[in-house]
């Protein structure tokens, strides 16, 4: 692994692009949206509260659009895709960023466990309504953000959606390892396909102050205000994995991205090693199915 350190001046000209980023009015979206938006990129903040992401759209600047989005409803995706077809005939980086970690058990109007719902099955129906807009466009990168959470995830795929048990942290390790192993299928697929867009992940290490911590328990949300400088990256620096692998020349489809420190907590972004276990392609190919199975998204490969 490579121990360079890859920094914000390293983005190079965005000049043209379009990105689309989810979950971008707050934390590591809103700071990847920002550094795209100062680069040159129109960023599309696509966002549930559409209060937040228009306070956000006015720090991120003239280049930025907003676009409402829920990621825990397949519906509301379905429109959301469908406006951002409306006003673009290209796409050059889909950043899924959105997130919720260590929620109660919550199902969604679809019927799915709320984390697998918006950090996993969201974003695959997302990328699959939206990826023919990409397809044809060089240089064109889908970067999901997962997390070291899934060093811990196992997924059962007789209950995928957590219908016999809960648990907050083994249900989120679950939908991060979902996360990292789409895109190693996603990237399967399009090389097979012969298509130029890359699939990329990234994890930002750990990261306090963001909205995503808001469902921890409380002497966990008291440690992130209290001693999170000392503990956990700013949000600038965890959104840079994100940033290197949606924008850096030398990233490939299938790259991982994580901070260069020690077990990943933090330091510029290097190209990491995800789980054995996010590596496994049968399992990479039978999230597939079953992700195609719940959202009804048949993708374009």
């Amino acid at each position: 692994m490579s121990t360079g350190r890859w920094s914000y001046d390293d983005i190079p000209d965005q000049n043209g692009r379009i990105a689309v980023v989810t979950g971008a009015d707050s934390g590591i979206g809103l700071q990847t949206a920002r550094a795209l938006a100062v680069k040159g990129a129109t960023v599309v903040l696509a966002c549930r509260d559409t209060v937040k992401a228009a306070r956000a759209a006015e720090l991120v600047g003239p280049r930025a659009e907003v676009v409402p989005v829920d990621l825990a409803s397949l519906a509301s995706v379905r429109r959301s895709a469908g406006q951002v077809r409306d006003r673009y005939g290209r796409i050059d980086l889909l950043i899924n960023n959105a997130g919720v970690m260590a929620t109660p058990p919550v199902r969604t109007v679809d019927g799915f466990e709320l984390q697998l719902a918006v950090n996993h099955l969201g974003h695959f129906a997302l990328t699959g309504l939206l990826l023919d807009l990409m397809m044809p466009v060089p240089g064109s990168r889908v970067v999901t953000v997962a997390s070291l959470a899934h060093h811990w995830g196992w997924i059962g795929l007789d209950d995928l959606n957590s219908e016999r048990s809960y648990n907050r942290f083994a249900a989120y390790g679950r939908a991060k390892l979902a996360n990292v192993l789409f895109t190693y299928e996603l990237q399967r697929r399009l090389s097979a396909g012969g298509v130029q867009t890359a699939a990329l992940a990234a994890h930002p290490g750990l990261v306090g102050g963001t909205a995503i911590s808001r469902s921890l328990p409380g002497v966990i949300r008291f440690l992130n205000r209290t001693a999170g400088p000392l503990l956990f990256q700013t949000a600038p620096m965890g959104a840079l994995p994100t940033l290197r692998a949606a924008t850096d020349p030398g990233a490939r489809g299938g790259d991982y991205y994580g901070p260069s420190g020690p077990a990943g907590v933090g330091g510029h972004p290097v190209r990491a090693r995800s789980s054995g276990r996010s590596r496994d392609a049968v399992l990479q190919a039978k999230v597939w199915d079953e992700s195609e199975r719940l959202t009804g998204i048949r993708y374009p490969l």
